[in-house]
């Protein structure tokens, strides 16, 4: 079985998580500058098996696309071209960012470490990662 990975996609960064190889826990990887994703990815790659990339899907609480989607599809296109031989699928990521940042404050960290974009970015990859696995019914819960 090979991870999956999550992308919490931005114009400037991006904050990734991964599963453990077993598919059961998401956790934070990393957070990287958009134009060097594809690189990173790559390197990634190399070393992890990935059988599944999750790239959130932004929309507006009516459930239209956000605005940001217009650099988030050709990125998605590029990745689908990129790595051919891994699906990719859309995941909901509305309220990620609040949910987050929610998290961040119920696990107790300062207002200072709340402020770290990156920190919030990672951290919404892994939501976006658990509720991928949760509607796969890859968690027990």
């Amino acid at each position: 079985m090979g991870r999956i990975i999550a992308i919490d996609y931005g114009k400037k960064k991006t904050g990734l998580a991964v599963t453990d190889p077993f598919q059961i826990i998401a956790n934070g990887l990393d957070t990287v500058p958009s134009h060097t994703l594809i690189e990173y990815l790559e390197k990634y790659f190399e070393k992890e098996d990935v059988e599944q990339i999750v790239l959130g899907y932004p929309r507006q609480a009516s459930g239209e696309d956000s605005e940001s989607m217009r650099y988030i599809k050709p990125f998605f296109n590029r990745l689908k071209n990129k790595f051919p031989h891994i699906p990719v699928e859309w995941v909901d990521e509305r309220y990620t960012s609040k949910i987050a940042f929610q998290a961040m404050i119920d696990g107790g960290l300062k207002k200072k470490a709340r402020q770290n974009k990156n920190l919030v970015d990672k951290v919404s990859a892994t939501i976006i990662l658990q509720s991928y696995l949760e509607q796969k019914g890859n968690l027990n819960l």
